[in-house]
């Protein structure tokens, strides 16, 4: 099989690999990624198998150990990215923020609509918790609380979209941390791929994508249980996580991966009109099929080096490669597999009548409708 050259940098046990026309993508126009990423119907490689069938606008399926892009469709099509966009929340504030800070919500950010964990206006909450309510039950209140916490929404956004730059996702434009419709608020299915494979080389990253049921604080000391929102966690073999979206004007969009036999596959689809459960699951398994069998049409890039100034300060600036990150493996032996049934067996042995409480405040009179940005009306 026939490879085309290409750089590779190592970042958190990953390799990024890159080829060389993609690494000059920003100058000569070609997509990032590579050439074939440009087209707008199905890529498939040379020597794969028929494609499963989805009704996704966009989707993309990628070996996330090598980068290399296996197949897809419209990878570069902009769309609302809907809940999708907490990717690149997580992504962006787990290394700003100290996870045991304890956080006092604003009242705006608890009554933020859509999804919602339930947050109230008391200082209760350490940045660990929001940070699972995002990622699990795709908290909007948490997302803006997060925002709050690192400084403000103009501060987070500015945050959110140079790390997307750095990145080098170039199709996601974050207009809110939470993905609620705004206008210019983009993503595509490349760059939530290559988001994800960035944030999957973090532990606590995977721990908040990973954990199916966890206890979250509520007034007077007590909790109540959240349940994560992928009904593909503990059905799918080897899934790990990552994050599934709804809106009515995003329809439905999905990105996820699954680790089997030491190697691990993403899948990433937007704008789906109904359930794409299925959909995804039989593209996973496309791609385990496909790995090391098919030429890559594309690959999932390298993040852009960090810039590092040389002393004195008013010198000039030497660009030097961020040192590469303390190998991550992602076994079924990484922390995301044991923790979600540490805290099923935890959880289930008191605050059951905490269950609902995050519900009612969702649906408290005079609230604005759940509707726009609810997973819970995902198909």
């Amino acid at each position: 099989m026939k490879h085309v050259a290409v750089a590779t940098t190592l970042i958190g046990g990953l390799a990024f690999v890159t080829p060389a026309h993609a690494r000059a993508a920003s100058d000569d126009g070609t997509p990032i990624g590579g050439a074939m990423l440009g087209q707008r119907g199905i890529v498939i490689g040379a020597g794969a198998k028929p494609l499963p069938k989805s009704e996704a606008s966009s989707f993309l399926v990628a070996d996330a150990d090598t980068g290399e892009i296996l197949a897809a469709k419209d990878p570069h099509g902009r769309h609302a990215p809907a809940s999708t966009l907490k990717i690149l929340t997580a992504v962006t504030l787990i290394p700003r923020l100290d996870k045991n800070k304890i956080i006092k919500p604003s009242q705006d950010a608890c009554n933020i609509e859509g999804s919602a964990v339930g947050l109230t206006p008391n200082k209760i909450y350490k940045v660990h918790d929001l940070l699972r309510a995002l990622m699990m039950v795709s908290g909007n209140d948490a997302a803006v609380a997060l925002a709050e916490a690192n400084g403000g929404l103009a501060r987070t956004l500015t945050d959110m979209n140079a790390e997307a730059k750095r990145l080098q996702a170039l199709d996601t434009v974050a207009k809110t941390p939470n993905g609620l419709d705004q206008p210019g608020q983009s993503s595509s299915a490349y760059d939530l791929a290559l988001i994800a494979r960035a944030g999957l080389a973090s532990a606590d990253f995977r721990e908040y994508v990973g954990t199916k049921i966890a206890k979250f604080p509520a007034p007077e000391g007590k909790h109540y249980e959240i349940a994560n929102h992928n009904k593909l966690l503990g059905k799918y073999p080897g899934m790990i996580g990552v994050k599934n979206g709804y809106t009515t004007k995003a329809l439905g969009s999905f990105v996820g991966a699954a680790r089997r036999d030491g190697h691990t596959i993403i899948v990433s689809v937007m704008r789906h009109e109904g359930s794409f459960w299925n959909e995804v699951q039989e593209l996973l398994d496309w791609g385990f099929a496909a790995r090391g069998k098919v030429q890559p049409v594309g690959t999932l890039v390298a993040p852009v080096p960090k810039v590092k100034p040389t002393k004195p300060v008013g010198g000039p600036a030497k660009v030097t490669p961020a040192p590469a990150a303390k190998p991550v493996e992602l076994a079924h032996d990484s922390p995301v597999v044991g923790i979600g049934a540490l805290v099923v067996a935890v959880g289930l042995l008191g605050g059951a009548a905490w269950v609902v409480y995050g519900v009612r405040r969702r649906s408290r009179p005079g609230g604005p409708p759940a509707r726009t940005g609810d997973e819970s009306l995902t198909p």
